[in-house]
C-alpha cells in the first residue's frame, strides 16, 4: 500500500558526484519516483566515470544534465520551482565547491542558482572526512547555508580502510527528504513517545511479552521529528532502525524500567504519546536460576504498574504534558477506549481493532479511531507513517490549534 508523503508531486533535483557510491543514486531516484516525485538528475563530469547517463535516465524518466555547456541557462531553468536539492553521494571536492561558491561544473552551478532546501550525503575516505579543511567546508554549508547532512556511515570503505565515509543508506536519505518538506508544526515543542513491548522475566532466560513490533511508536517518533519537535523515544525491545534526528533515545526492557524512564522525563515535555504496549502482568516471583523443565511450573502473575495512571497522578506537581494513550481492542467497540480516556485523565486516546485486517500486530499498516472528549476521528487503513501523521495532526488541531 502506498502511503501519503510530502514527496508526492514535489520537484526534486538529484545531484550525483564522482564517487564509488554513485550507483546508489539510481536506487534513490527510483525510490523518489515511487513517491510520485518529479526528479531531475544533475551529474558532475567526474560522476560520468562511475555511472552512465543512460542508467540515470532509465531511473529518472528523463535525460540528466551532464555538462555546463549542454544547454544555455540550464543551471537556472532546472532549479526553478524545485522543492528540494539532494546531492548523494557528495564528494569532498563538490562540497568544497558548494561551500566556496565555485561554479565550474553543472552541479555546483545549479546549487548556486537554487534558493531552497538542500540535503547532502557525504561519501569519501575517512581521512578526507576528518581533514580540517573539509570539516570547515561542511560546517560552512551546515551553519551558514542551512544544508542538511545525512550520514556518513562507518564501515569498510572502497579503499579498504575502516571508518566513517560510507554514503548513508537510501532509506535515511528518503527520511531526511520527507522531514525537510514537512511543515514544522511542532517546532519548539518537546515530545516524549514510547514504543514496543516490554519483557517480564520468569528466570534469566525466559520472559512474558506480547506481539508489539514497535512500528507505530517509531513511526510517531519519525513524524514528530519531521514536524520540528524535540523528540525523545523510550523503546522496549524492537528490531527496528532508530529514527534519525532524535533528541534522546532510551532502551528499556521491563514495564518498571519504562515507567521510570517516562516519569523522569514527562514533566519536561509538552506531549506524551504512550504508543508502547507494556506488559500487563509480571511474575510474582522471578527465579535467579534457569527453571528446569522436569520441575514443572506453576505461574502466579501480579499486575504491573500503570504508567499512564502514574503520569496522570503527577499532573500539577510538574508541567502538565498533553497525554495521548492507545487502546487496543479485539473488536470495533469503543466503550473501553472512552472509559480509559476518562479514568486516566487523557487528552486523547487512539483506538485500534487488532482483529481488523491490515490493523493487527506486526503490520506495516493500521487503522485507528482517535477520541478526544466528545469528538471522534476515524482513519482508513493506511501505512503506519500515515497513521502517525494523522494522530499528530489531530493532536495539534485539538491542543495547540496550529
Amino acid at each position: 500500500m502506498k502511503r501519503k508523503s510530502p514527496l508526492r508531486k514535489s520537484k526534486i533535483i538529484a545531484g550525483i558526484t564522482g564517487s564509488v557510491a554513485a550507483y546508489k543514486s539510481v536506487e534513490l531516484i527510483r525510490r523518489l519516483r515511487d513517491y510520485e516525485a518529479d526528479v531531475t538528475a544533475v551529474m558532475t563530469s567526474a560522476s560520468l566515470r562511475f555511472i552512465t547517463p543512460l542508467s540515470v535516465e532509465l531511473a529518472c524518466g528523463k535525460k540528466p544534465l551532464t555538462g555546463l555547456w549542454d544547454e544555455p541557462l540550464a543551471h537556472i531553468k532546472t532549479v526553478e520551482g524545485a522543492s528540494l536539492f539532494i546531492i548523494a553521494p557528495a564528494t569532498a571536492s563538490t562540497i568544497a565547491k558548494l561551500a566556496n561558491g565555485i561554479a565550474d561544473d553543472i552541479l555546483p552551478a545549479c546549487y548556486l542558482a537554487y534558493t531552497g532546501k538542500t540535503i547532502i550525503a557525504p561519501a569519501m575516505n575517512s581521512n578526507m572526512y576528518a581533514h580540517p579543511a573539509f570539516r570547515r567546508n561542511l560546517e560552512r554549508l551546515e551553519n551558514d547555508m542551512g544544508v542538511i547532512t545525512v550520514g556518513p556511515q562507518s564501515g569498510t570503505l572502497a579503499c579498504g580502510t575502516e571508518g566513517p565515509g560510507r554514503m548513508a543508506p537510501v532509506d535515511e536519505i528518503i527520511e531526511a527528504a520527507e522531514a525537510a518538506l514537512t511543515p514544522k508544526t511542532l517546532q519548539g515543542k518537546k515530545v516524549l513517545i514510547t514504543a514496543g513491548p516490554t519483557r517480564e522475566y520468569l528466570d534469566p532466560v525466559r520472559f512474558i511479552s506480547n506481539r508489539s513490533s514497535g512500528k507505530m511508536g517509531y513511526a510517531l517518533a519519525k513524524a514528530a521529528v519531521a514536524r520540528g519537535a524535540q523528540t525523545l523515544l523510550v523503546s522496549g525491545p524492537c528490531a527496528l532502525a532508530r529514527p534519525q534526528g532524535l533528541a534522546g533515545f532510551v532502551n528499556v526492557e521491563t514495564t518498571a524500567e519504562m515507567k521510570e524512564a517516562v516519569l523522569a522525563r514527562a514533566g519536561d515535555c509538552d506531549m506524551l504519546v504512550m504508543a508502547a504496549a507494556p506488559a500487563d502482568f509480571t511474575p510474582a516471583k522471578r527465579s535467579k536460576d534457569k527453571l528446569q523443565r522436569q520441575d514443572g511450573l506453576n505461574l502466579k502473575l501480579d499486575p504491573t504498574e500503570d504508567i499512564l495512571a502514574a503520569v496522570s497522578a503527577m499532573k500539577g506537581k510538574k508541567k502538565k504534558p498533553c497525554l495521548i494513550g492507545f487502546a487496543a481492542g479485539a473488536g470495533p467497540g469503543l466503550s473501553r477506549a472512552h472509559r480509559k480516556l476518562k479514568e486516566k485523565g487523557l487528552d486523547m486516546i487512539v483506538f485500534n481493532d487488532v482483529l481488523r485486517e491490515g490493523a493487527g500486530f506486526d503490520c506495516d499498516t493500521n487503522a485507528v479511531v482517535i477520541i478526544g472528549g466528545a469528538h471522534e476521528a476515524e482513519s482508513p487503513v493506511m501505512h503506519k507513517d500515515g497513521i502517525a501523521a494523522f494522530i499528530l495532526e489531530k493532536a495539534i488541531e485539538k491542543i495547540w490549534k496550529a
